[in-house]
């Protein structure tokens, strides 16, 4: 499928740009753009699309989205109907912008390694999002050269997070388990190969690697930082939202070419790990909304840069600033 393609606001002159909207909605469809995204949401509970991930969020959620990864998020209806007060943080900065010669050393490279795992979509817990607001909220202000250094700030914080959590499944990066390691990237290869065969074993791989079925157990998850059986559930999930989005097959059809025994189990796994039905998934991704996208084009890109603002985390009234740093 095609997503929507989102033309940013931002310039050859911007280190970044800052988005911040009070009480304004969720009404864009799912897209992308070739920026690099981070989005706070704070005061609203909807879902999260990101990839081929479909998640809950509550009250705080901040993720890193990587270029060209489509995302999405839905506030709930009963959200809008109560009333309730929100606040969207959305900072985005360019592909290229860390590929200068003074970023290339020691002192970046935990950032541009986080960056380079972005291409998944990358979800902070809330122990990081209550350091990254007041980070983000300065950022919302004229500051001048100041944000810069927040906007530093808030990378390296988010860099140094030791719990973080991946959105898209491998199957959309498939580079994820690329290793130095000549024994991993050898049982990578072979997954790759076999995961859609529904008969497929982890006895095949460890026997590939010559190790007994514990030993590559315990190697694989220390290598993949997950079990081999998780691994392999969301690679097949991963194509099976693909096919969702990008064939004709049924249902029944999906499941066995995603490599699950039988279309219950298919639906059960899906609606554990996605958190919705495959139906729901693919309405979801496919519905059409009213939100005007004439041009391929946003409403930041309209709305003039911020005068003055506030740090209050959630302000009272309806607004919608744009701030250049």
């Amino acid at each position: 499928m095609e997503f929507f393609r989102e033309v940013t606001p931002l310039n050859n002159q911007d280190i970044c740009v800052v988005l911040d909207s009070v009480n304004n909605g969720f009404d864009y469809p799912i897209h992308n753009h070739p920026e690099y995204e981070i989005n706070l949401v704070m005061g609203t509970d909807g879902t999260r699309i990101v990839g081929d991930s479909t998640d809950r969020f509550s009250e705080l959620d901040l993720a890193l989205i990587g270029p060209y990864l489509p995302h999405k998020w839905e506030e709930d209806q009963n959200s809008r109907a109560l009333g309730k007060k929100y606040r969207v943080i959305t900072i985005q900065f360019g592909l290229n912008l860390f590929s200068m010669n003074f970023f290339s050393k020691e002192r970046f490279h935990r950032i541009k390694l986080m960056l380079e795992n972005s291409r998944r979509g990358l979800l902070f817990d809330k122990k990081v999002i209550l350091s990254a607001i007041p980070i983000m909220v300065k950022l919302t202000e004229q500051n001048e050269f100041q944000n810069v250094i927040y906007f530093l700030r808030l990378l390296n914080l988010l860099a140094g997070a030791k719990e973080f959590k991946y959105l898209s499944s491998s199957v959309n990066s498939a580079k994820s388990l690329s290793s130095e390691n000549t024994r991993i990237q050898k049982a990578y290869n072979f997954i790759m190969m076999n995961y859609k065969r529904p008969d497929f074993m982890i006895q095949e791989v460890s026997d590939v690697l010559n190790m007994s079925t514990s030993a590559f157990s315990h190697f694989f998850k220390k290598h993949a930082f997950r079990s081999f059986s998780s691994f392999l559930i969301d690679l097949r999930l991963g194509y099976a939202c693909n096919l969702l989005l990008s064939s004709d097959f049924t249902m029944a059809q999906i499941s066995v070419k995603s490599g699950f025994n039988n279309i219950s189990n298919f639906n059960r796994l899906f609606k554990k790990y996605k958190e919705c039905t495959p139906k729901e998934y693919k309405r979801r991704l496919l519905d059409n909304t009213k939100f005007d996208w004439a041009d391929q084009r946003t409403p930041w890109q309209f709305i003039p840069d911020i005068k003055n603002s506030t740090a209050n985390i959630l302000p009272d009234s309806y607004s919608t600033r744009l701030n250049h740093v």
